[in-house]
């Protein structure tokens, strides 16, 4: 593990940016549909815009930021931090409620947002202390690629210790909490990722059609392509066909993406006729990746898929399996270089426990969160001894792999003994005609708990619930089998792409 040393640290992500521009001015930067950027261009629009956001009030201060995949979201990311404000990179499908919450949490002080969302957004702008609203695109708003020529500007730099990211996350209340990044946080972290995901400098194509106002997309596709003065093909919205076009089209040597991606993509009928040749990696992150389905998409693409684990606390990569080095399917991989990770007992999480025994991951390093934003009694419960309790449970293997075995929150308890959902479903995805699988803890009278579990099935499967029980019987204890199984024809997902386990419990 310590044979992997720490790549460049920038500053911030602005210094990163600046230092791409001076080294490869003339390198396309960014790509969305028929607008593209040079990394020169890239830069006087961010500094063009930075100086906008200065006058208007957004040093120290949070910017709210609501918009699709774009080059202006991309252009805003970077200006607001260059500005020195703190960005807030919001959820452009939040209903006008879930806004609130954050908005009154937040308490923007700059509002920028896509056209099409005003009549959500207006509500929520009057009584407040907003300066300045900007409205991106659309018939009656702005492109923010107007400074692409202004070369007399002079792009500002935060500090290191400054905020860079106010980034929400599901709170226990049922309330989001807003987690605070620092910009020495970011920027350190991208070099911890790079140390195990190298990105080749000026070599690489990377697609994004991941959400890009979530950490995994910034991290992976909006920071990691600005690192390697690479060119970042910006798609609006994710869907398989168009994805697999842009792979060949646009040469694209490096894909982050969540697992319902990598399987929507093997079933698409355009998959076998695609050409993978140019893909360098796949990132899969966001949520676990099937082992099956792993092995699909390398056996289809001849591509090696890297899998990592983490959480918006945490920077916010803390494994990844290594692009050089040995890969372990069905593991995240071992931890990044200057940071310690430990599991210890879900019961006092002082306890570290030995590889191959389960129980709570805590880790420590320079990457992590400064703390949440007006959540004291949050940080007291996860912020312990200097170390970050990320609820997670996982397990070490005797080489210091860690294999993540659920959510400490979701974790199911039968009869007295702890079954994790995640084996569950790992078993149920070995069944040849299961595509999707999400097992949840019901309260049962006599047991405490019992396990039922949602499926969705392949398209010519005619399997039924008792086959998968019987299934399940064979490869699992008898207290972890399912005593249900509800067949779906998609299981729901977040706006990230992850499997929703709060709907199904409400099915």
């Amino acid at each position: 593990m310590n044979d992997y040393p720490l790549p460049t640290v920038h500053a911030t992500t602005v210094h990163m940016l600046a230092d791409a521009t001076a080294k490869a001015p003339e390198r396309v930067a960014l790509i969305c549909g028929d607008r593209q950027l040079t990394y020169a261009e890239y830069g006087h629009c961010v500094a063009g815009f930075a100086d906008e956001l200065v006058k208007a009030g957004a040093v120290g201060n949070r910017v709210v930021l609501l918009s699709g995949n774009s080059i202006d979201m991309a252009i805003a990311m970077y200006a607001i931090q260059a500005a020195g404000g703190q960005a807030v990179p919001l959820n452009p499908l939040y209903t006008e409620r879930e806004l609130r919450q954050i908005f009154d949490d937040a308490a923007p002080t700059i509002v920028i947002y896509d056209s099409a969302l005003h009549e959500t957004i207006a509500p929520l702008l009057g009584g407040r202390e907003v300066m300045h609203v900007v409205k991106l695109g659309g018939s009656d708003g702005r492109l923010l690629d107007e400074w692409r020529d202004e070369e007399n500007i002079v792009l500002p730099f935060p500090a290191p210790s400054d905020l860079a990211c106010l980034l929400y996350t599901g709170g226990t209340t049922g309330l989001p909490k807003g987690v605070n990044i620092e910009h020495k946080q970011t920027t350190f972290n991208l070099s911890q990722f790079q140390a195990l995901v190298p990105t080749r400098a000026d070599k690489e194509s990377i697609l994004c059609m991941m959400p890009m106002f979530h950490t995994f997309a910034m991290h992976c596709c909006l920071y990691n392509a600005v690192y390697a003065r690479s060119t970042l093909v910006i798609l609006p919205r994710y869907h398989p066909e168009a994805v697999l076009r842009a792979v060949e089209a646009q040469r694209i040597t490096i894909l982050p993406a969540g697992p319902t991606v990598f399987i929507g993509l093997l079933a698409h009928e355009q998959f076998s006729n695609t050409d993978f040749s140019e893909l360098h990696y796949c990132i899969s992150g966001s949520a676990a990746l099937s082992e099956q389905v792993l092995e699909q998409w390398q056996e289809g693409t001849g591509c090696l898929v890297v899998e990592g684990y983490g959480q918006t606390e945490s920077g916010p990569v803390l494994t990844f399996n290594p692009v050089r080095g040995i890969r372990k399917p069905g593991s995240v991989g071992f931890v990044v270089p200057d940071t310690e990770l430990q599991i210890v007992d879900v019961e006092t999480g002082t306890k570290q426990l030995p590889a191959g025994e389960p129980g709570e991951i805590r880790a420590r390093g320079p990457q992590m969160m400064s703390g949440y934003r007006n959540r004291p009694e949050e940080n007291a419960a996860t912020l312990r001894d200097g170390w970050l309790y990320t609820g997670d449970i996982g397990e070490f293997d005797e080489d210091a792999y860690l294999y993540i075995r659920d959510r400490k929150k979701d974790m199911i308890i039968v009869s007295g003994y702890n079954v994790y959902p995640r084996e569950v479903d790992e078993v149920l995805l070995t069944h040849p005609a299961v595509m999707e699988a999400s097992a949840i803890g019901v309260p049962d009278a006599y047991r405490g708990e019992m396990v039922k579990a949602f499926v969705a099935l392949q398209a010519d499967s005619t399997s039924s619930e008792a086959d998968l029980i019987d299934y399940c019987r064979v490869n699992l204890a008898k207290y972890k089998v399912p005593t249900e199984i509800s067949i779906l024809e998609v299981l729901p997902k977040t706006a990230v792409g992850k499997l929703d386990k709060k709907r199904l419990r409400n099915i």
